[in-house]
């Protein structure tokens, strides 16, 4: 835990500095978006600096802010967590593809249970997001614990205020689950939450959870890792019981076939399997078809290429899924369609 606690604490603050000290340079590459994915393009980030001398300037703003300043062509590229569909992607001139997958993970910051010691259930997790279920000790949080003393503590929810694509998986599970939550909430990068704070990104909520009593937040098991906050385990689709790690992550991303899917779009949310993590997401990378600046779109996508080459270790060092090699060639291929005077911008770098 304190290693990768240590790595997650290194990649953000080698971004950070990154990102001031380079933020000048013409040959950066420059994206934004989506939290869940910032840890490791942190440590790419650094790993590619290192290997080549470009740099990368990504604003960790959260999925929807990365789709807007992708759209107004303010960055080269956007990352979310919720793909677009066929026809926002036509709409703006995008294409996306899949990047790197993971595991949302429940946190808490409950009196006496530490982090592991306490198994919840989507419906549950669902019944206190509607606001059914307000206390820790609660009949249905105690079958779930039946070895637990529960305290009798409020519970205080805590959920995204910005559109993310953290919360688009979290609640596209609770809309599996919960026919009350899909009839009543939905699921999208941003909904009417019933009740509970909001902090704006992936640190802002762990932030919140970690110095609020008896709070309940959603969150990258990096970031849960990072801040040492205490994380749930889960039963899954399957009804076992399972840890967020890095083998159950990569159980639920197993189901995922991406060969044959359009915009590569594939939720893998509340996946079969006995080992498999129930909220497992994927972060996508958007870009335009038809480039104002090519020679960047093509440095974005040589960093790409690198990165899947290149990260695999790094992003299980911070618990991330790689996306499969038959997968990145698929992927790999789909670049031809980013072109400049009709000819594909990488091959012109």
């Amino acid at each position: 835990m304190s290693f990768m606690k240590n790595i997650v604490a290194g990649a953000a603050a080698a971004a950070l500095s990154l990102g001031m000290a380079v933020a000048a340079q013409a040959d950066d590459i420059s994206g934004a978006g989506s939290s869940f994915i910032y840890p490791v393009f942190a440590k790419w980030g650094e790993a590619y600096k290192t290997a080549t001398g470009i740099g990368l300037n990504y604003q960790s703003i959260g999925s929807g802010g990365g789709i807007k300043q992708v759209e107004a062509k303010t960055v080269t590229f956007g990352a979310s967590d919720k793909p677009l569909s066929d026809d926002e992607l036509a709409a703006q001139g995008l294409v996306q593809f899949p990047m790197i997958s993971g595991g949302i993970v429940p946190m808490y910051n409950i009196d006496g249970i530490e982090p592991g010691q306490l198994v919840l259930d989507g419906t549950t997790v669902a019944d206190i997001y509607l606001g059914k279920i307000t206390m820790w000790n609660d009949p249905a949080i105690a079958a779930l614990n039946p070895d637990l003393t529960l305290p009798a503590q409020p519970i205080v929810v805590v959920h995204r205020s910005d559109g993310s694509g953290t919360t688009f998986n979290f609640t596209d599970y609770l809309s599996k689950i919960s026919a009350e939550w899909k009839d009543q909430i939905g699921s999208d990068t941003a909904v009417e939450w019933p009740v509970g704070l909001g902090a704006k990104g992936s640190e802002g909520v762990a932030n919140t959870v970690k110095q609020t009593a008896g709070a309940i937040g959603y969150n990258e098991y990096a970031y849960v890792i990072q801040n040492n906050l205490g994380y749930a385990k889960m039963v899954n689709a399957a009804g076992k019981v399972v840890e967020p790690s890095l083998d159950t992550f990569a159980s639920a991303a197993a189901n995922a076939d991406w060969t044959g899917v359009k915009n590569f779009h594939v939720i893998i949310t509340n996946q079969p399997g006995d080992n498999s993590w129930p909220i497992a997401a994927s972060t996508w990378v958007m870009i335009h078809s038809n480039p104002d600046d090519p020679a960047a779109a093509s440095a974005a996508l040589t960093f790409f290429k690198w990165a899947y080459e290149n990260g695999q270790q790094e992003a299980k060092d911070l618990q991330y899924v790689a996306i499969p090699d038959n997968v990145v060639a698929l992927i790999e291929k789909s670049w031809d369609a980013i072109q400049h005077d009709g000819k594909p911008v990488l091959s012109m770098n």
